[in-house]
């Protein structure tokens, strides 16, 4: 039997604590948008981005199973596999602007060619995940 409003917001107010922010209306409008395009809820991102950056640790309090993502359909992993691409193309574009850095002296240097490593790695991981659900 469903809850009813009451019993819900009960059992929220047990379960969970609310966390405010003040954001832009763009940026709220744009992450209100990416997470419907993703399929996931905002309250899931944000619980997901606190537990990162808490080094993970909260996790394993945690028992809510709304915190563990939802692959259970293959337009659901289709979906966390193109976030996860976008985030090593981030990474690389990162990696890839330090290296371009660099001063010319010093582009022979181990800090260079480590640089150019692992953008050819991450290129390589890009490439992969494209072709994992074709």
């Amino acid at each position: 039997m469903p809850m009813n409003n009451d019993a819900r917001t009960q059992w929220n107010a047990k379960q969970y604590t609310q966390v405010k922010a003040h954001v832009s209306p763009d940026v709220a409008a744009d992450f209100k948008a990416a997470c419907a395009a993703r399929g996931e809820s905002m309250a899931t991102v944000i619980s997901r981005a606190m537990i990162d950056y808490c080094g993970g640790k909260l996790e394993k309090k945690s028992k809510a199973r709304v915190l563990a993502p939802d692959y259970s359909t293959r337009g659901k992993r289709r979906t966390a596999l193109r976030y996860h691409t976008e985030q090593i193309e981030a990474i690389r574009d990162a990696e890839e602007t330090y290296k371009d850095r660099i001063p010319e002296t010093l582009q022979g240097g181990q800090r260079y060619d480590d640089a150019e490593q692992t953008v050819e790695a991450l290129d390589e991981a890009v490439d992969a995940l494209s072709r994992a659900f074709v």
